[in-house]
């Protein structure tokens, strides 16, 4: 049976989420809106995507869509009416709302905290959970403190998304043995509709049950499932086909830089390099992208968010770089900037980055 706890107190029924009280905070009130609306059977939900990849638009989604997304993620996982859920991302957006929408399509429990970097600081008690979704961020910061690192390796089922994960992270998540998962999707698939295994090998994606997907001429991911509509939907991913419905993600064909004819995916690039820029610029934000260039068309530029610029130290990265990146992926220009722009919940804007330059 669905339930959601909140602070010592059970929420099960359409009526008890009705006029949350004024005092809670708003991921509350937002959970509170969201479960009561589904339980009296709404239809149809409104939803703002995140605008990481372009400027945010309001997309209507079916109550059948998020169905499908859940129990498609459910077939995938085994999952069973005695999981234990946690919800620790903010029910203003999709993927929080995923979370209570798997807790009533599976008839589970569903424990409610804040979505703060460390949500276990949240929890009243101690518990085990079966399945808790989570953005790179909270999982980098659970796993320096080492009790909750230790709450952390109980959980049957963590799935990891919002962003790409590290390579830092990927060897983090394999030595302590943690079974994740990277998620794959968007807001008009209603949250992933793939999943990758985080192993200590690359990647590889796993289209979830009911959902097919292919390439274009461009190499261009598209997806077609109950969960992404009546009409397939055609992304900007580029990617390529380890099977029917496995694949391996390149990067955003947004973001391809052509340098002198050579394709260049930044996202591949900044994984392969991470372990070494932050070993010269510990902790630094970091990305690849490209300025214009008269002999090249584009040339690959690593980009810095730091309040002091070391020349001496970007020399030696490069040099450092040559070892690990094949010979056109190195940066032909290291560029620090004291502040990379973000979009409103915070995701990095690499061309509005760049174009402010």
């Amino acid at each position: 049976m669905f339930q959601l706890h909140y602070q010592n107190r059970i929420y099960s029924h359409a009526q008890d989420f009705q006029k949350p009280e004024e005092t809670m905070t708003d991921f509350v009130q937002a959970a509170f809106s969201f479960c009561e609306a589904w339980l009296s059977g709404e239809e149809i939900y409104i939803q703002e995507t995140s605008g990481s990849t372009g400027s945010p638009k309001r997309l209507s989604i079916h109550r059948n869509q998020m169905i499908a997304s859940a129990e498609a993620t459910g077939s995938f996982l085994k999952a069973s009416a005695n999981w234990k859920l946690l919800c620790c991302l903010n029910p203003a957006y999709i993927a929080g709302k995923m979370m209570l929408v798997r807790a009533m399509v599976w008839n589970c429990e569903i424990e409610l905290v804040a979505p703060r970097t460390n949500p276990f600081t949240e929890l009243f008690f101690k518990t085990e959970f079966d399945f808790v979704a989570m953005v790179p961020l909270q999982v980098e910061t659970i796993l320096e403190d080492s009790s909750s690192a230790d709450l952390l390796k109980t959980i049957q089922n963590l799935i990891i998304g919002g962003a790409p994960i590290s390579q830092k992270l990927q060897i983090k998540l394999v030595i302590k043995n943690i079974n994740a998962f990277q998620t794959f999707g968007m807001t008009e698939t209603a949250s992933h509709f793939a999943l990758a295994e985080i192993t200590e090998k690359e990647l590889i994606y796993q289209a979830l049950p009911g959902v097919q997907i292919g390439v274009n001429s461009h190499k261009l991911l598209w997806v077609s499932s109950a969960m992404s509509g009546p009409d397939p939907i055609q992304t900007n991913d580029v990617v390529d086909l380890v099977s029917e419905n496995r694949f391996r993600w390149l990067g955003r064909s947004d973001f391809v830089i052509n340098s002198g004819g050579v394709k260049l995916h930044p996202e591949l690039i900044e994984q392969k390099a991470e372990i070494q820029i932050h070993h010269f610029f510990p902790e630094v934000p970091f990305f690849f992208g490209s300025l214009p260039d008269d002999s090249l068309g584009q040339k690959l530029t690593l980009f810095l968010e730091t309040e002091s610029s070391n020349e001496k130290k970007a020399k030696d990265l490069k040099v450092s770089l040559r070892s690990t990146l094949d010979r056109f992926e190195v940066p032909k220009e290291i560029v620090f900037k004291k502040r990379f722009e973000r979009t409103s919940n915070g995701k990095l804007d690499r061309l509005k980055t760049i174009n402010e330059l």
